[in-house]
């Protein structure tokens, strides 16, 4: 059984015990909400070497880093490299989104070196598969994609993002409506692209039963993907992008009422002052599934610094009810992230999801800035970077600057507020 159907009869499984006491909740707290599908443990059958990881209601807000080759850099050893650099960082799970090389034998190695859950999308290995073939991928048939994801459970994923909300319903309110950037999500894209040549619709949705099928089997995850996400803020919250959710909602739904766990995606550029509804939207027509955010990033104009609008949006989001942030690197938009782009990114995703945690109440959440706020009060420096987000870079700034005094730093010196009120006595 599914560790769904487990919590449904009652059981409290020995992955949920682990889930809860590294959440600090109670293990029926746990079993009940994965019963009622606001909290799912990503851990394929198959992967046997991680933890279990629990996403959703009333929990850590969870942050994941994207890794993997492309078709112009293809380096198994630098994206190991990256893994590793996420997981340092803090990041609670890695998704491998390889669309060059030998993908098979990247995304085993992959799931063998990492201690996190992994994820993908398997219709990325699809297209690469139609090509190898001599064929694109709006020539593949339905049992071809459903083999793929039967390839990626068999491995080990622990989650996949599937494109089922890209419905001829759902493209056709795009069409009406208008959209600046039309679709920018890849799976998407190449969804429609599928519905469009062979004038059918989407195999993932039509077979819908059969995914689910797949997905009980190895107790994979579905993450429902975002197909339709605005690619700007103009386009945010139009009537494609509600419509799939609307889709989405009815499908995650489905899966829970089979005992498969599920999480939903969510939109990518947001203007700030509708993040907050987004994320009510989805909670609503979802009936509280986790929601899984990519950011969102709160404005296009900051190529090179877009993990900083995406840390901006992932902070609202997660304040408002988000429970998984996707990061976002300084490469968004221009390149392959590096193995520094992947630390960057994650550090600033899990900034941002502990204001949000802090934000939302979190249990435990406001415990390691009390400490900080305690080792500032006693001008502590070893025990302030070694309680700070990154301890690296804390330690090499203050190390960089050497003051005259060592109880203070050379930005104030001699008129440190601190040391001036003795060590924070007033």
């Amino acid at each position: 059984m599914t560790q769904l159907e487990q919590a449904r009869n009652g059981v409290v499984t020995n992955e949920a015990k682990q889930a809860a006491l590294k959440e600090g909740m109670t293990p029926n707290y746990i079993r009940s909400a994965i019963a009622d599908g606001t909290v799912i443990i990503t851990k394929n059958k198959k992967h046997k070497s991680i933890e279990p990881l629990a996403i959703g209601k009333g929990l850590r807000t969870k942050v994941n880093a994207n890794i993997g080759t492309s078709q112009d850099r293809v380096s198994l050893k630098e994206e190991i490299e990256k893994l590793h650099a996420a997981v340092n960082a803090g990041a609670d799970a890695v998704m491998d989104l390889s669309t060059g090389g030998q993908v098979d034998e990247i995304r085993k190695a992959i799931i063998k070196e990492s201690p996190v859950p992994i994820g993908t999308v398997p219709i990325y290995q699809a297209a690469l598969e139609a090509v190898r073939k001599g064929k694109s991928l709006v020539e593949l048939e339905a049992d071809e994609i459903f083999e793929i994801i039967e390839k990626h459970a068999e491995d080990g994923v622990d989650f996949i993002t599937v494109h089922c909300g890209v419905t001829q319903r759902s493209i056709e309110h795009i069409r009406k409506e208008g959209r600046l950037m039309g679709v920018v999500s890849r799976g998407g894209a190449l969804t429609a692209e599928w519905m469009n040549f062979n004038k059918k619709e989407n195999p993932l949705f039509e077979n819908y039963d059969r995914l689910l099928h797949i997905a009980k089997k190895y107790d994979m995850v579905l993450s429902l993907g975002d197909g339709l996400r605005p690619g700007c803020l103009a386009d945010a919250t139009d009537r494609g992008q509600v419509e799939e959710l609307v889709t989405l909602g009815e499908l995650a739904q489905m899966a829970v009422s089979e005992g498969v766990q599920v999480m939903i995606e969510g939109p990518g550029h947001v203007p700030i002052n509708q993040i907050e509804a987004n994320i009510l939207l989805q909670k609503r027509l979802c009936h509280g599934a986790p929601f899984y955010v990519l950011g969102p990033l709160v404005t296009d104009i900051a190529p090179g610094y877009d993990h900083i609008t995406s840390a901006i949006g992932g902070a609202i989001a997660g304040a408002a009810g988000a429970d998984f942030i996707c990061y976002v690197t300084p490469s968004e938009h221009l390149r392959l992230p590096t193995i520094e782009d992947v630390k960057e990114g994650v550090i600033a995703s899990k900034i941002a999801a502990h204001a949000a945690d802090i934000a939302k109440g979190v249990k435990g959440a406001m415990n390691r800035d009390i400490q900080m706020a305690k080792a500032r009060k006693l001008l502590n420096w070893d025990e302030q970077i070694r309680l700070s987000v990154d301890p690296e870079k804390a330690r090499l700034l203050r190390e960089s600057s050497p003051p005259s005094d060592k109880e203070v730093c050379t930005m104030c010196g001699s008129l440190c507020a601190i040391k001036l009120s003795g060590k924070g006595s007033l």
